[in-house]
């Protein structure tokens, strides 16, 4: 990786690229910083940290949210719109075929329907939080009335997300690699620095602290290494092409493979059940602040923990039927004259395909589980605190590896595409 970055800074179009997208990033941290008028920086953050699941959201952009910040909420509510969106072309056939086969113009529309979501979301979350907050979070120095004042913050942090939401979009266009995933791949990292660096703070204070952290830093180690095995590893069904002559010339013949990756849905299931398990707890937040949420189901507790397991195990096979159709992919294969060594094409191939698939599937969910679990358990039993356990969470650990694989792959192909000289040289 770090090769390519060398060879790319040589090119001046692809170190265009990268230069800009390093000011889209760096306009977007200041952002993170830049207080919103009308915020009670203290009385915020202690929200915020106490949040549970806020702490998360927090964490993701960068503690953007316990700054109080204008791009307080990050592109969360454009990813939460996102995935909604998925789901609806999934249970609705109009957007479904506009998905598929409406071309450029459907893949507009699309946007133009999630951005509107992103919208709605972003502003619902922004009433959330300034109502589940109560008016002690609120500024009224300037302007005594909090109704005014909790209008405003709603306004501002609405605009923020939609100003983040075209920030990422800019860094999709004219940069390199997909926007939104790299201002969440720089949240999280800039959380994990502020929590090292508190940290080894600690440790400076506490020499004894020093085996902590190193138990810290070589399970952190570990499980970055074992996402990456994880997320690049695949199983290969074997696909034989036979030969046909048509005209004078001869086709197939060739041997290819059916990758069906370990984890192909990705952070997905992680998002999904997150959201679902957190979603009485915003509510309770919002409708009485001053309930206590029940332990066993607060983040951490044991009924949570199973819950978020089993909805992990749900979803995984869920997005896994929605990414890959094994009818589709045996009826290709017949059409084109492959078929797969010892298995009959048509219907036996499709059955085939269905049982690797729910096999691979069960061992990333499996894989999914233990990352969204395990972390935090870890990170807490060696004493990091809750600022690094909410560094590095399952969904941050998983998103900064998938992002980073996901650059490389994008600057080895702007270096390739700039590199082939072609055939007539």
């Amino acid at each position: 990786m770090f090769k390519n970055i060398i060879e790319a800074f040589k090119i001046k179009e692809v170190r265009r690229k990268i230069w800009l997208t390093l000011a889209i990033l760096l306009v977007y941290r200041i952002g993170c910083w830049i207080p919103t008028p009308g915020i009670a920086l203290g009385t915020f953050a202690g929200n915020v940290q106490d949040g549970g699941f806020l702490s998360i959201i927090s964490g993701v952009s960068g503690n953007a949210l316990a700054n109080g910040a204008l791009l307080a909420l990050g592109v969360l509510p454009y990813i939460n719109a996102s995935i909604i969106m998925q789901l609806l072309t999934i249970a609705i056939p109009r957007l479904e075929r506009l998905a598929r086969h409406g071309g450029e113009e459907g893949r507009k529309k699309i946007t133009f329907y999630t951005r509107i979501a992103a919208l709605v979301l972003a502003l619902a979350q922004s009433i959330g939080i300034v109502v589940s907050f109560g008016a002690a979070s609120l500024d009224t120095s300037a302007i005594a009335n909090p109704l005014i004042v909790g209008i405003m913050v709603v306004l501002v942090l609405t605009a923020g997300a939609m100003f983040t939401v075209w920030l990422g979009e800019k860094i999709t266009a004219i940069g390199i690699g997909n926007g939104q995933s790299l201002l969440i791949f720089v949240g999280i990292l800039s959380t994990a620095a502020q929590a090292i660096s508190t940290a080894v703070v600690d440790v400076a204070n506490d020499i004894d602290r020093i085996w902590t952290f190193g138990v810290f830093l070589a399970a952190v180690v570990v499980i970055f290494g074992f996402i990456v095995l994880i997320d690049l590893a695949e199983r290969r069904v074997p696909v034989q092409y036979a030969k046909q002559i048509k005209g004078r010339k001869m086709y197939g013949g060739q041997s290819t493979f059916i990758p069906i990756k370990v984890n192909s849905s990705g952070v997905m299931p992680i998002i999904f059940a997150m959201a679902i398990i957190s979603f009485p707890q915003l509510i309770v937040s919002m409708v009485s602040p001053t309930t206590a949420y029940p332990s066993y189901l607060a983040m951490g507790g044991w009924l949570y923990t199973i819950i978020v397991a089993v909805l992990i195990l749900f979803f995984s096979y869920f997005y896994s039927q929605a990414t890959f159709n094994p009818v589709d992919v045996s009826r290709r294969i017949q059409q084109n004259g492959g078929f797969i060594p010892g298995i009959r094409a048509g219907a036996p191939t499709a059955e085939y395909l269905t049982k690797i698939s729910r096999r691979v599937t069960l061992f990333g969910a499996i894989f999914l589980a233990i990352i969204a679990l395990v972390p935090a358990l870890v990170f807490g039993f060696v004493g990091g605190g809750s600022s690094i356990v909410n560094a590095f969470s399952a969904t941050g650990l998983i998103i900064v590896v998938s992002v980073a694989l996901e650059f490389n792959k994008q600057l080895e192909a702007q270096l390739l595409m700039r590199n082939y000289k072609g055939f007539l040289k």
